[in-house]
């Protein structure tokens, strides 16, 4: 009986030691890999690629995908490899933009609702309510229509389109910890409400917001390029992601002219909303 018992606490121990190891499944390694590629992009295009995203040769226009050109060309004989390349700093920067702008605006927003309660929660309710009522899309296309057709005006208002969800979820967040019982013995501690928000409060609420904003970073990269492909960000020569694609629906003959810039940008938001998926079952 005794062997028994011990192969039990064994088992056990070693079942606790299997759920508490962080494994990485291999789409989350390869989801990872796409998103530093995109970073890497990002922040040094020139190292993908020696050809020019504004000049072209002309003789090559409407090339198909080869070994020279690997995304083919388009119309003005461009290689469209390196301008989907030098595009990703315009997309990515924006969508880091908007996810920081509906972070901070809607962490502060859902803090102080959860928190403060009555009156200050009714007021905020009602302000995120209302940002919840109109569709995110459309309150962006609003907003980037007020601000001006510019990729940063329309990051501004994906931004402001991400606040009602993360003031949502950190309110949630917030009354969920703030009945807990270390929440209460701080208090009777003598702890400050100030010390409470700071000590307790935050550094556990802030573990979902943080998902959360990973999954907003594909959405904004999706809300992003949506918008340019509509002509709501900068104009040509720029190479948003979404304006490449929105240029070459023109010509039915160079299919890859879309294909090429769309399969990167539904790579890059799967591959993060993979990302998200795991960080969440993580945490």
């Amino acid at each position: 009986m005794t062997t028994a018992f011990t192969l039990e606490r064994l088992r056990g121990v070693g079942g606790a030691t299997r759920r508490g190891t962080l494994r990485l499944p291999p789409t989350v390694v390869l989801s990872f890999l796409v998103v530093l590629t995109v970073e890497l992009w990002s922040l040094l295009p020139g190292l993908f690629t020696s050809h020019s995203p504004v000049t072209g040769d002309t003789a090559t226009k409407l090339a198909a995908p080869s070994p020279g050109h690997w995304f083919g060309t388009d119309y003005l004989g461009r290689d469209l490899y390196a301008r989907v390349v030098f595009g990703t700093a315009s997309s990515v920067t924006s969508a880091l933009v908007a996810v920081l702008i509906g972070l901070v605006a809607g962490s502060a927003i859902g803090l102080a609702s959860g928190f403060r309660g009555g009156w200050v929660d009714a007021t905020l309710g009602r302000l995120v309510d209302v940002l919840l009522a109109v569709p995110g899309f459309l309150l962006a296309v609003v907003i980037v229509s007020s601000l001006g057709f510019q990729t940063i005006n329309a990051a501004i208002a994906t931004g402001v389109s991400a606040v009602a969800v993360f003031a949502r979820l950190m309110r949630a967040e917030v009354l969920r910890i703030r009945g807990a019982v270390y929440v209460e013995a701080s208090y009777l501690e003598g702890g400050s409400r100030l010390h409470v928000l700071l000590r307790h409060i935050l550094p556990n609420a802030y573990r979902s917001v943080l998902v959360l904003a990973v999954l907003q970073f594909g959405t904004s990269i999706l809300v992003i390029a949506s918008l340019a492909f509509l002509g709501y960000g900068d104009p040509p020569p720029a190479s948003d992601w979404g304006l490449l694609v929105a240029s070459g629906k023109t010509y039915v003959t160079a299919p890859w002219l879309v294909y090429a810039p769309a399969l990167v940008i539904v790579i890059t938001v799967l591959s993060v909303n993979r990302i998200s998926r795991w960080l969440r079952k993580a945490k």
